[in-house]
């Protein structure tokens, strides 16, 4: 059975029931599984990083999520962490993200400090200070080349959005509780109402990040709203995937312009930092900048 599933409905009524049902029945209608791409690696540098095949597509953009490996930092932050704040030393995180950016080309790294909240931070040309300068949010967004948005992970979602029309990126930083806030759905309206994009325009990867195999939540009555528990299972795992590809599609997004990456970061400790097994670790790089136009790969 296929649910068409109307988004300005959806916002508009206000009973908490009618929410829940559609939440759940959106759930279990269009499995993930249909949106799951098989991201493709790439290496340079020593460097080993992943790409979504529809965005690779695109000579003006770059982006990339990098594993753990040949970095600089000694366990338990071994090897290519980029998390400044979780006991590595500075000069050795330092010198990972410079390997980050001088592998795809030398570019200024923009990083913001993540909150697990739904701050949207935007960057526009012209703005005022250094946008290098570490600002507090959970999604960036810009229309500027040269800028490489940063979003550090060990389990939570990066989520990286293009829209090819307008020339605008986004990255995401969607832990458990940014999912539940929606903060997808605060990001792709942030770039409707600032620089005027269109969501059916826009492409949407979701990277390595906890997969319903492993998101146990035996709290989660008190954790999670009701309304979200139609995305548990029988062993309170929940599938952030599909509610994560389900946001997107009411925000706009065309189902076909999803990839979501099917990759467990707690399953692939030898891939990806994992906060769920082993919880003193280092923070994965997940990045996307604009080339520009008729810019060469």
């Amino acid at each position: 059975m296929r649910i068409i599933f109307n988004p300005g409905l959806f916002f508009q009524v206000s009973s908490f029931m009618f929410t829940k049902i559609i939440l759940q029945r959106l759930a279990q209608t269009e499995p993930v599984i249909t949106r799951l791409k098989q991201m493709q690696l790439q290496t340079k540098n020593s460097l080993d990083w992943f790409e979504f095949p529809h965005l690779a597509e695109h000579p003006g953009l770059v982006h990339a999520v990098f594993t753990r490996n040949h970095g600089y930092s000694n366990p338990p932050y071994d090897s290519l962490n980029v998390g400044m704040h979780v006991g590595d030393a500075t000069e050795t995180v330092r010198r990972n993200r410079a390997a980050i950016v001088d592998c795809l080309g030398g570019w200024e790294l923009v990083e913001i400090h993540q909150v697990h909240g739904t701050h949207v931070l935007s960057i526009h040309p012209g703005a005022v200070g250094n946008t290098a300068d570490l600002f507090q949010g959970d999604a960036v967004i810009t229309n500027i080349t040269g800028k490489l948005l940063l979003i550090q992970t060990a389990d939570c979602q990066p989520i990286l959005l293009y829209d090819p029309v307008r020339q605008v990126i986004a990255n995401i930083h969607s832990g458990w509780k940014g999912s539940i806030l929606n903060i997808i759905q605060k990001t792709i309206q942030n770039m409707v109402d600032n620089f005027a994009c269109r969501p059916h325009h826009l492409l949407a990867g979701v990277g390595p990040s906890l997969g319903p195999c492993c998101a146990e939540f035996i709290h989660y009555q008190n954790e999670i709203p009701e309304q979200f528990w139609g995305y548990k299972d029988a062993r309170d795992h929940f599938n952030f995937w599909a509610l994560s590809a389900n946001q997107l599609t009411a925000a706009g997004v065309l189902s076909r312009n999803i990839h979501i990456s099917g990759l467990c970061t707690r399953c692939r400790p030898d891939l990806f930092f994992s906060y769920r097994r082993h919880v003193v670790t280092g923070r994965c790089a997940a990045v996307i900048g604009l080339r520009g136009l008729g810019a060469n790969p």
